[in-house]
């Protein structure tokens, strides 16, 4: 169904930039990024042709898990700044004509919040039931079978209190109770302080965990677990995840955020079916963009991922958007999982698709494996289930500026190392280069925000040869073509039937005359008229 490109808000027409802080760029010297050096980059995100940026988290934090273990909702942690710093980013943001979102985390806390300290001192204080407490179970073990999702019983005991609190992933993220109405008032409240403050919106972590299904029963078993993937997959999530009640706290969200105009992305790792249930309805919708990350979960083949966007296509009710993302935080980079001259293409899919893209840093410069030494890993998630290898460092180095010491990061030591081509492979090396990886995605940004088509037009799936990926995107009269070649061997190039080539708008490789073929690696956008 077309949308008029002036009725669609500025959420559906536009580009989301995630930022990971302490990796973006380092102001003061210890190695670690923070809101002054994102501040004094701003002009490299706002030449990229993106619309918001969105940052993880910067609240005060032990970093048990660098930040989404928060002690603070209403503060800045001073590794990044402070308050005033936060002021002095969001009023450079708006100059530029860019939105700021955060990310909330309302699942869980900190061990070290004052709710927690409070709520662990007596099982009478008041803040008790702010947080998920339960008695042993008869044996004297945890209350009942549930994972962690970092590994391990989701449990831990409490000898002060003689009882158990829950925590889906470290202990030290004791997780929320979210029927509590005093607990939930005061989560309403952090919201209230950013949007106060200009924030433009927010993206919810693990928001389809933040309420347990009543009485806790045990999750039952997944017959298809194996060794080889993580132990929290031993069991369904059937009653710690995606229950009725949490789409009731998600509409109070849309509500509260409604009233400033502002968008809401939902971090929710479900298929389709439950995944568009969290668009909401008409009358009381829900977060504007539930994540999709379909590209990143699924095999770079173009039969599989034609079935996948087509399926996904179907899921998104009328009154929906979509959304995709190709690369963040958590996940592996897509140049280190398709090679860069697929992630080429991979740009141009991200980025013509129908619906919101989210970039990661990094990505549109490229950057791939990095190698993490034993003695420089981080991530907790790798040292609770090692032989796994699902560390998360390799997707959170630093940006690579320029070709001075630390890539421009950093005068000090960055708190990860830096992609071993950071000299060559850095933003002022490509920002000329007309062939570059930045060059790429700023000519796609470009373009998409100057073609309605590609911005809010309708997404026709398209018949292609084998290994490549074919659709057309649709609007008031316009029609175009978008092949993906997701090979390395040339393959035809299919037209659909009484169409012609009026026009190549855009390519992943040097500009050619259009024939019957597709080199190696080649993504076209075309525009078509009846022949």
């Amino acid at each position: 169904m077309m949308m008029a490109v002036e009725q669609a808000p500025w959420w559906q027409r536009g580009t989301i930039y995630q930022i990971y802080p302490r990796s973006f760029a380092d102001a003061n010297g210890d190695g670690i990024g923070d809101l002054a050096g994102i501040e004094a980059h701003l002009d490299h995100v706002h030449s990229l042709g993106v619309d918001a940026i969105w940052l993880s988290p910067i609240f005060p934090s032990p970093m048990a898990d660098f930040g989404y273990d928060v002690a603070d909702y209403c503060d800045v942690s001073p590794m990044f700044g402070d308050l005033a710093a936060f002021d002095r980013l969001i009023a450079a943001v708006h100059a530029r004509g860019l939105r700021l979102l955060l990310d909330f985390v309302p699942n869980h806390s900190s061990d070290q919040h004052p709710w927690f300290k409070a709520s662990r001192s007596s099982r009478d204080d008041p803040k008790r039931d702010w947080y998920i407490w339960r008695d042993p179970a008869a044996d004297g073990g945890p209350p009942n079978n549930w994972i962690s999702d970092f590994g391990g019983s989701s449990w831990e005991y409490d000898a002060t209190t003689g009882q158990y609190y829950l925590h889906a992933f470290l202990k030290e993220q004791p997780d929320l109770n979210w029927r509590n109405p005093d607990l939930r008032a005061a989560m309403m409240n952090v919201l209230r302080f950013w949007f106060a403050r200009g924030v433009d919106g927010f993206r919810i972590d693990v928001l389809w965990h933040i309420v347990k299904a009543e009485g806790l029963p045990d999750n039952p078993v997944n017959p298809a677990w194996h060794p080889g993937i993580t132990e929290r997959d031993r069991l369904l999530q059937r009653y710690s995840t995606d229950q009725p009640e949490a789409h009731d706290i998600a509409a109070e969200f849309r509500a509260l955020a409604d009233q400033y105009d502002a968008v809401l992305v939902g971090e929710i790792f479900l298929p389709n079916d439950r995944l568009a249930r969290w668009h909401g309805t008409p009358e009381r919708p829900e977060v504007h963009l539930p994540f999709n990350f379909a590209l990143i979960e699924t095999p770079w083949r173009a039969d599989v991922l034609a079935r996948v966007i087509d399926d996904y296509e179907r899921s998104i009710p009328s009154h929906g958007w979509p959304n995709w993302v190709i690369g963040s935080h958590d996940a592996a980079r897509i140049a280190a999982r398709v090679g860069e001259a697929q992630a080429r293409v991979a740009a141009m899919l991200l980025l013509t698709l129908r619906g919101t893209p989210t970039l990661y840093q990094g990505d549109e410069i490229g950057i791939g494996q990095v190698a993490i030494p034993p003695d420089r890993i981080r991530d907790p998630q790798h040292f609770r289930q090692p032989t796994l290898d699902i560390g998360r460092d390799r997707s959170r180095t630093p940006m690579a500026w320029d070709d001075r010491a630390n890539a421009g990061f950093s005068t000090g030591e960055p708190w990860l190392p830096l992609h071993d081509d950071w000299r060559t492979r850095n933003v002022a090396a490509q920002a000329d280069d007309t062939g570059s990886m930045l060059s790429l995605y700023r000519g796609l940004l470009a373009l998409r925000r100057a073609t309605p088509a590609l911005s809010v037009g309708d997404y026709v799936s398209a018949q292609a040869d084998s290994d490549v990926l074919a659709f057309e995107r649709h609007y008031d009269g316009e029609r175009l073509l978008i092949v993906l070649n997701l090979s390395g061997s040339t393959r035809r190039l299919i037209l659909p039937a009484g169409t012609a080539i009026t026009a190549v708008m855009h390519s992943t490789l040097p500009p050619r005359a259009p024939d019957s073929t597709l080199l190696p690696d080649e993504g076209l956008i075309l525009r078509l008229v009846a022949a």
